[in-house]
């Protein structure tokens, strides 16, 4: 398709090009704002993870000791919630936010081992969510970070005609809790349980 013809005039040239223009403005301020909005929503579910996140069976963890390769690797949390560590043993994570753990290894290194130990904890995989009720693929999904009631309710396969759509109960146990009307906007955290209710009518 040619933008311009042979027989355009002069202002019709100048304003096929200002119109070009304006729509490649306007895609460009869309493209920034989606983008903006999409980074506040990442760092929103980031926040939200760190101040309400503890440790549960199926998480998975990385330790770093600095200095001291042996002490450092991966760990899975078992069904009981612990870990088995080097030197120190079986430590008991379940319910231990990141902070509150590294700083119980911090405290155990320094019984006999190390003399200051620099800890830092990642999680690697975190344990899955489970939605149940009016959907059409219910069971366990792995957790995505940042994902809300909507991706979840897409995951498994969109809601059935029977349910009752942008209403759901989670069951949450980090921290324990029940959220009984939770909407398509509600950050789903791992470990979360989601019931999708039948509507009334």
């Amino acid at each position: 398709m040619k933008l311009f013809n042979k027989t355009d005039n002069p202002i019709a040239m100048i304003v096929k090009i200002f119109l070009i223009n304006l729509l490649i403005v306007v895609l460009l301020i869309f493209k920034g704002v989606s983008f903006s909005e999409a980074q506040e929503e990442s760092s929103e579910a980031r926040e939200v993870l760190e101040a309400q996140y503890t440790l549960g069976s199926g998480d998975r963890i990385k330790v770093t000791v600095y200095g001291e390769e042996e002490l450092s690797g991966e760990f899975q949390v078992d069904g009981s919630g612990n870990i088995s560590y080097p030197l120190i043993g079986e430590v008991q994570v379940k319910g231990l936010s990141l902070p509150q753990l590294e700083q119980r290894l911090v405290e155990s290194l320094k019984n006999g081992y190390l003399v200051d130990p620099k800890v830092s904890l990642e999680v690697l995989n975190y344990r899955p969510f489970y939605i149940l009720g009016e959907v059409n693929n219910p069971g366990k999904y792995e957790y995505i970070s940042g994902i809300n009631l909507y991706n979840a309710v897409a995951m498994a396969g969109g809601y059935t005609y029977r349910a009752r759509q942008n209403s759901a109960e989670i069951s949450r146990s980090n921290p324990e809790m029940k959220i009984r009307d939770a909407d398509h906007s509600t950050l789903i955290l791992p470990g979360d349980i989601i019931n999708i209710r039948q509507r009334f009518f």
